[in-house]
């Protein structure tokens, strides 16, 4: 079974909510997907066994060749190629390494070289398996490592997937796929505004969702007003409470020091393969 973990905004506690669901259920494949901000592996502390990096193919003009045709620049849908009379210039941070200009080229004038994105790194902590991806400073694209992390999950087990925050193109490519996703906001405006925007997203992706609600005893109702409304089931709710504040600041793991917590993330996981287990029937 494969679970998403997002939020419409950050700040939430999502990467809290997957990593001390994975350490509760102590054997699971854990990728962290926030490959701009990765911070998963503070509180799970692997073990860094293999390390390998992300590249997409970025066209090289051979001028000897072009007759400056235009016809790359007209195929290219990320307008990363312009043809002048005497030169193409290629902005390389615009590239999606898609290989069409090299298709349509008539002077076989393109040739392709290879440019890091990112690396991937994978390791273990006792029964969980980890995968993290680190975007390099300054690349824009984030999808391609995505995609990559994902190309290593296990085809059976548990996967628990970390998605970055907010609802853009990083997120759907993480979520996507997933048998549930599990959304973690908070009851303040900017929270409801930010997960209707989420919910919105899974809809649109045909996705099983459930609620975790973060902070619980602060803020206002409507985000459970909003849940009973869309029929959105809340999961777990979490209070505010100096102590996990704490523990988080430490990178210290809730069902360690709170056993309490071990039950609430088991149980939290048997709801979820509960409903899993129910649309899969009906």
């Amino acid at each position: 079974m494969i679970i998403s973990v997002a939020s419409g905004k950050g700040g939430t506690g999502k990467t809290t909510i997957a990593t001390n669901m994975a350490l509760a259920l102590e054997r699971a494949q854990f990728i962290d997907c926030d490959v701009e901000e990765p911070n998963a592996h503070l509180f799970l502390k692997p073990q860094i066994e293999k390390k390998m990096s992300v590249t997409i193919l970025i066209p090289r003009i051979d001028e000897d060749k072009c007759t400056h045709c235009g016809r790359c620049a007209e195929a290219c849908e990320f307008n990363a190629m312009v043809v002048f009379p005497q030169t193409v210039l290629v902005f390389d941070e615009l590239c999606h390494g898609c290989g069409v200009c090299s298709y349509v080229c008539p002077e076989e004038a393109i040739t392709e070289e290879e440019k890091e994105l990112g690396v991937i790194e994978t390791g273990r902590r006792d029964g969980i398996e980890f995968i993290h991806g680190r975007l390099n400073v300054g690349e824009p694209m984030a999808t391609p490592i995505i995609r990559m992390e994902k190309s290593l999950r296990k085809k059976d087990g548990t996967v628990i997937l970390d998605a970055p925050p907010g609802t853009s193109c990083p997120v759907i490519e993480t979520v996507k796929g997933s048998d549930f996703c599990l959304l973690v906001t908070e009851p303040t405006p900017f929270g409801l505004n930010d997960l209707m925007l989420a919910v919105g997203m899974l809809k649109k992706l045909t996705i099983s969702m459930g609620i975790v609600i973060n902070r619980a005893d602060v803020g206002d109702e409507e985000v459970y007003g909003y849940c009973r409304r869309e029929g959105i089931p809340i999961l777990l709710e979490i209070p505010m409470d100096h102590r996990i504040a704490h523990l988080c600041s430490e990178g210290i793991p809730l069902v360690g020091e709170l056993p309490e917590y071990r039950d609430k993330f088991i149980d939290l996981f048997a709801q979820i393969k509960e409903i899993v287990k129910e649309k899969g029937s009906s």
